[in-house]
């Protein structure tokens, strides 16, 4: 290394000019208050350091003391880059935002849309199939209700497990294989013999479907902050669509071929999802936690390219976190208060959706809330006393299903005005106030109309929660945030057919006061939420590493740190 040494005039507070032969750059620096020991980092060219000493009187040498050490081009880079803040750097959350939605955005939407879509005809198949299967196989209320049960507690032993596999290997890993086992136990659920087979293929498939809710969060992280809560939502069509095309299905499939013919078209959307999921990306966000930024990175060029759109100039920065998907994440101060109202939200959520979709037929079968207690009409003794679903039942059934899209465009409008938080709120409470003319005598098309805004209230208040939580929870904890919170759902699910079912028939005034209290307390538990997400950037980890806490410096921290430590 070349070494270039200066000596400075005697007297204080002289400009210097240093230059170097090769060079055309100079640098100038005031000596005032220069003492003999202190080291300034100044100015550098290529690999040469440039040391300035102080001239002694009586000495030609120059003395070891006053050294002003200028450092190397390189070093000097690094503190601009540092000190210029993001100019040199970019997060994958500020890549999402300078690439914004485009056409990969639709596409994503359309593949993760399928998975929804079948879950949703997975769920409606539940009440559409029970009374057939009641009728042919001469079950008890009980025993049917232990099949919707059965389904129930497969997704809640595994929504956890899902978003475990989620966080640590991967939303697209995880996203295929749940898909796949749904589709492979649906189709062996269609050719079921004997009732102990349906209740173990259903309750697999329930197993499979614990992981559909996993689509939500890839897609989430796709999505920038302006249309996140939108797109979301509008997300919530495809279950819409599922529910409306599984009650269309059944009135052209379940008078003639039957039930087993029903189960097995109900798995058209997972053939879809199938062939197309070739096509899925993994997360750039997980990627990135995952410590895996050249991936990141390209799949991030991929979706620009797609939407034809710019990426950020600069180096990806990465916020690795290897303990992720941990569920004790969850409750950590910050977040504890958080997962368990939200846990709550979505059982009241599963609870009062599920249970009002059972009710629905029940009380289109008995023809008025007055007659449901009526176990002559409502629980045969023998086959030939069997209440098929008629051509009515399906009509009704369908304009009630209809209702999912008025709740789609009820949460739309609500959830970037009034915040997510109000939005849930409302929602709870507006269903309790539908539920109170059912405690009436009201005729079948007063019950089908309050049903009808019932559903579209709980519909809009779930499809909120589901923006709510992958927001509130870090890429870290966002997939086991979700799988929990949906495994909670599921414990609402499975119950709620005992009271729909089961109780209605000791007492519909009992079954409609559980549901009432219900989304009351749903009610309270969306006000108390501590955090309000909307306009809210997604969080990365639990953890903020040294290169994040570096990144989130004011701009020019760096150079002040720096003066601060050099200044005499």
């Amino acid at each position: 290394m070349s070494e270039l040494t200066v000596q400075v005039p005697g007297q204080r507070g002289a400009n210097i000019t240093m230059c170097l032969a090769k060079s055309e750059d100079c640098v100038q620096r005031e000596m005032s208050g220069l003492t003999r020991s202190s080291q300034v980092p100044y100015k550098r060219w290529k690999d040469t350091d440039i040391r300035v000493h102080e001239e002694q009187s009586g000495n030609n040498e120059p003395s070891n003391e006053g050294v002003c050490t200028i450092p190397k081009q390189a070093d000097l880079e690094d503190s601009k880059t540092r000190s210029s803040g993001m100019s040199e750097t970019f997060t994958v959350e500020e890549a999402v935002e300078a690439i914004g939605f485009g056409m990969f955005q639709w596409k994503l939407s359309m593949l993760t849309g399928v998975a929804w879509m079948a879950d949703a005809m997975e769920m409606m198949l539940l009440s559409i199939a029970a009374p057939q299967l009641r009728c042919e196989w001469r079950l008890s209320s009980w025993k049917v209700a232990f099949i919707t049960t059965l389904v129930f507690i497969g997704m809640m032993l595994s929504s956890s497990l899902w978003g475990n596999i989620s966080d640590k290997y991967g939303r697209k890993v995880c996203l295929i294989l749940c898909m796949v086992w749904t589709l492979y136990y649906g189709l062996l659920s269609a050719f079921a013999p004997v009732y102990g087979w349906i209740l173990v293929l259903r309750g697999l498939v329930g197993f499979g479907l614990g992981g559909a809710p996993q689509s939500v969060t890839l897609y989430t992280e796709f999505l920038p902050v302006k249309t996140r809560g939108i797109s979301i939502i509008l997300l919530g069509v495809f279950w819409a669509v599922g529910a409306v095309f599984e009650v269309l299905l059944a009135m052209m499939i379940m008078p003639t071929l039957g039930w087993k013919w029903l189960l097995a078209f109900s798995t058209f959307p997972l053939v879809i999802f199938a062939a197309s999921c070739c096509w899925l990306p993994e997360s750039a966000r997980f990627d990135v936690l995952r410590g895996r930024e050249d991936k990141a990175l390209n799949t991030l060029k991929q979706v620009a390219a797609s939407n034809g759109s710019s990426m950020p100039t600069g180096r990806l920065i990465s916020n690795t976190q290897t303990d992720r998907g941990s569920i004790r994440d969850l409750f950590i101060p910050e977040y504890r208060k958080t997962t368990l109202l939200i846990w709550f939200i979505w059982l009241c959520s599963a609870f009062s959706y599920y249970g009002l979709v059972l009710l629905t037929t029940e009380l289109f079968q008995a023809g008025s809330p007055c007659s449901v207690t009526d176990n002559s009409s409502m629980e045969p003794q023998c086959n030939l006393e069997c209440k098929y679903l008629t051509f009515r039942d399906y009509e009704d059934l369908l304009w009630t299903t209809f209702a999912e899209f008025p709740g789609i465009l009820i949460s739309v409008w609500m959830i970037d005005r009034i915040g997510r938080r109000k939005s849930m709120a409302l929602c709870f409470l507006a269903f309790s106030l539908c539920i109170l003319p059912l405690y009436v005598c009201t005729q079948r098309t007063l019950l089908t109309v309050f049903i009808f805004i019932a559903r579209a209230c709980i519909t809009a208040g779930w499809q909120v929660a589901y923006v709510y939580t992958p927001e509130v929870f870090p890429t870290a904890t966002r997939a086991i945030g979700i799988g929990t919170s949906s495994g909670m759902a599921r414990v609402g699910a499975l119950v709620t057919p005992f009271i729909a079912l089961v109780l209605l028939k000791t007492s519909v005034y009992l079954t409609l006061s559980v549901y009432l209290i219900c989304c009351l307390l749903g009610t309270v538990a969306s006000w108390a939420l501590p955090m309000e997400t909307t306009g809210r950037s997604l969080e990365e980890s639990t953890k903020n590493t040294t290169e994040q806490k570096h990144m989130e410096r004011p701009h020019g921290s760096e150079t002040a740190e720096t003066s601060s430590n050099t200044s005499p």
